[in-house]
């Protein structure tokens, strides 16, 4: 067995060793075939020049005394100045020819062939090579004068048999040359592939135990691999993680399958969220106190998951009623009826909140965030505010924690310094902060008059999320502006002080199967009653919009292209309605005020136009609409249109896909939004442009049926494959080597 082994290996090497040498064999013989000639003809044509020297040489040398004898006629002396001349090895033959062409005198080794008139022997030509019967031979005619007139024309023949013994002679030294250059090359190249298969071999298993990924190579570790590891880090995570986590079957990402990996991964560890909103709300109602589900992405994602993993949810509590539904740790069960986890209401002030919420989070990080040109406003008391209220959820955070290695996720912008602040107070938690809004460049960034600080209490994270790789770069960069840190790009890691922070993209997704899919009525029942509500006919086209009333949104913009295409396409006034649902948001502040304002507006304009009969072209809804409600909208509409400005991820396009279990629909979609970059099949636009994204409404409106299904059937895979456990599970994931790694490491006495 050993022997076979053995020989495997040997075939295997000898493979390798071949791909290399038969490409280079092949390569250097072309190489000779085609050198070989050319050295030939370099060869004979150095040869022949030196022989037209040498043959004005030697003429120039005769040329007196044999000009003298021709006066004298004297035939006897020129003969044997001929026959002295001949003693030079290489001149073969003289002979001398007069004005008339007629050749007078010739040595016996004279060619027979070669006369006065042959061809190239003209007195102003250099010379010519003559292959003879047995000899190639070089023939120059060298004119000769006498007092300066005209004295006939000499005739040298050389011998060229030299140069053909000495190109046989080069030829086998070039390709000796070539030989040995084969041999010594091939044995180079077969030495270096095996050693840098060695090191890629190695550079790979050191990935496979995180390094590259969840840390830098180590010096002993071949490097050579760093610039794929950013290319292959997903790769290994998906196909390797996953895989083995369900035991190298496919897994299928569901709340069991969160459950388990927290089991497995994290031993049951306590799981903490913390946010500003939170998930569920209790207003004071006219039947008593009612529950309510914010208009809130971030809600929408997380809740899913804390119900499979239990645990604490720690939010500020806003609503009228939420003091009266707390026990006296301010704790409440959640969801109503079914306790799967616990929430912890923290109080704000009105102060605390106008400074720390309205203030600095949402006329500061968020303008300064979003490119939707609102000009961001920074002041201090607002700041000192917003530490203030961090660092009181840290204390929240510590006292719900009921060990000192909690897993922790924090939610959003509003906690900028909330890691740095938990890390102070438990050094062994494991923080996992999510930011749910893009990233902008370092200039933009570099606004903030509290840039180092926020960066900083980031930084205490020991995973920080954002939804696409873009918003890492920008991060990456912001940091190294502004920071004094190691920055290793390959491994997307930050190395500050003692820590190691892993800032990786996670894009956010939904819960799927969607919560309402065992309930939500038919798509022709939610069509009917949409249509009933508004009075349209059955065959009536609809849009949807469902956002928060934020300038960031594209609402506007959204309005305007609806305009441009009702000017476009006169035949659709009368047969369209967009439904526009605008959740009420951060109403306290002017440029929401003023948003307000130009929508109401710009929509009522619109419908002063277009609208036929009791048909208005814009509903616009600027009211909160439950989960439920929504869905009927979604399954009711043609086209549902996500224009946002600048977004993190914008949920309500995977909403809308997940709710359409007919596979019919269209969704419009903003280049701009994370979505965009999972939904290729939507119609993607750019919201600046009102003419593009009216033309994409129009087509959106009038697609086959069968194109429609088409397109919402691969969106659908996607939403489904990547959902919010898979999400989840990615973070928890590298959460977990993290911590075992950790553990590993004070295990062995040896720093990170």
């Amino acid at each position: 067995m050993k022997t076979r082994v053995k020989r495997k290996v040997m075939f295997r090497s000898l493979r390798l060793s071949l791909r290399f040498i038969v490409p280079l064999v092949i390569a250097l013989a072309v190489l000779a075939y085609s050198v070989v000639p050319l050295v030939d003809r370099l060869y004979l044509r150095w040869s022949v020049r030196d022989m037209d020297i040498r043959s004005k040489l030697i003429a120039s040398t005769l040329q007196e005394p044999l000009t003298d004898l021709l006066q004298q006629g004297n035939k006897y002396k020129i003969n044997a100045l001929f026959s002295r001349a001949l003693r030079d090895e290489r001149l073969f033959a003289l002979g001398y020819c007069d004005e008339g062409g007629n050749m007078l005198y010739r040595t016996p080794t004279f060619p027979k062939d070669l006369t006065c008139a042959s061809p190239g022997l003209s007195a102003d030509q250099s010379g010519s090579l003559l292959k003879l019967p047995r000899l190639l031979v070089h023939v120059t005619a060298n004119p000769m004068t006498y007092e300066g007139s005209p004295a006939g024309t000499l005739i040298l023949v050389h011998d060229m048999s030299f140069f053909e013994r000495r190109s046989t002679d080069t030829r086998k030294y070039i390709i000796l040359l070539f030989v040995v250059l084969g041999v010594v090359t091939s044995l180079i190249t077969v030495l270096v592939a095996h050693l840098s298969w060695r090191g890629w071999i190695d550079g790979v298993r050191a990935m496979l135990r995180g390094e590259g990924i969840l840390r830098p190579f180590s010096h002993s570790t071949n490097t050579e691999l760093e610039p794929l590891v950013g290319d292959l880090r997903n790769l290994l995570r998906t196909f390797d993680e996953e895989r083995r986590l369900a035991d190298d079957a496919t897994i299928s990402w569901t709340p069991d399958t969160l459950r388990g990996l927290l089991r497995k991964q994290l031993s049951g560890d306590q799981m903490l969220v913390v946010s500003n909103r939170e998930p569920y709300i209790h207003m004071k109602g006219k039947l008593g106190i009612e529950v309510k589900r914010p208009a809130s992405g971030m809600v929408t994602a997380v809740e899913p998951v804390m119900r499979a993993c239990s645990g604490t949810w720690i939010a500020h509590g806003g609503g009228t009623a939420d003091r009266e539904v707390v026990d006296r740790h301010d704790r409440v069960s959640i969801p109503p009826g079914h306790a799967y986890y616990t929430l912890r209401r923290i109080w704000l002030t009105k102060e605390e909140e106008a400074g720390y919420y309205y203030g600095f989070a949402n006329e500061g990080l968020w303008p300064l965030c979003h490119i939707a040109h609102v000009r961001p406003i920074f002041r201090t008391n607002d700041w000192e505010r917003y530490v203030a209220v961090n660092q009181r959820f840290a204390d929240a955070v510590v006292e719900e924690a009921n060990s000192d290695d909690p897993v922790i996720l924090v939610q959003d912008y509003h906690f900028a310094l909330l890691p740095a602040m938990i890390r102070g107070l438990l050094p062994r938690a494991t923080l996992i902060t999510f930011w749910h809004i893009p990233w902008p460049n370092p200039e933009s960034f570099g606004i903030c008059p509290w840039r180092e600080e926020l960066l900083q209490g980031m930084l205490g994270s020991t995973i920080l999320g954002f939804h696409t790789r873009f918003h890492c770069k920008n991060f990456l960069e912001t940091v190294d502006r502004y920071l004094e840190t190691r920055i290793e790009h390959e491994s997307s890691t930050i190395s500050h002080g003692s820590m190691l922070t892993l800032v990786e993209s996670y894009p956010i997704s939904i819960q799927w199967p969607p919560p309402l899919q065992e309930t939500q009525p038919p798509v022709e029942e939610c069509r009917a009653w949409v249509k009933q509500a508004l009075q349209l006919d059955p065959d009536h086209l609809i849009g949807l919009g469902v956002d928060r009333l934020d300038y960031t949104k594209g609402i506007f913009e959204r309005l305007q292209a609806i305009e441009h295409m009702l000017d476009l396409h006169p035949e659709m006034i009368g047969r369209f309605t967009f439904i526009q649902i605008a959740a009420p948001s951060r109403s306290v502040l002017e440029d929401y005020q003023a948003l307000d304002t130009r929508v109401r507006s710009l929509a009522m304009r619109i419908n002063e136009r277009f609208s036929r009969g009791s048909r208005q072209p814009v509903c616009l809804k600027v009211e909160h609409h439950e989960p439920e409600a929504i869905n009927r909208y979604y399954r009711a509409a043609d086209v549902c249109m996500v224009t946002s400005l600048h977004d993190g991820m914008n949920l309500v396009a995977k909403e809308y896909v997940a709710s359409r279990d007919d596979e019919r629909g269209v969704l419009v979609l903003s280049q701009f939004t994370g979505a965009a970059h999972e939904l290729h099949e939507a119609l993607i636009v750019n919201p600046y442009h009102i003419e593009q994204t009216a033309d994409a409404l129009f087509q959106a409106l009038t697609m086959p049926d069968f194109e429609q299904r088409e397109r919402m059937l691969s969106m659908r895979a996607i939403v489904s494959d990547f959902n919010v456990y898979r999400w989840a599970g990615r973070m928890l994931i590298d959460a977990a080597r993290i911590r075992q790694r950790e553990k590993l490491a004070v295990r062995i006495g040896r720093p990170l």
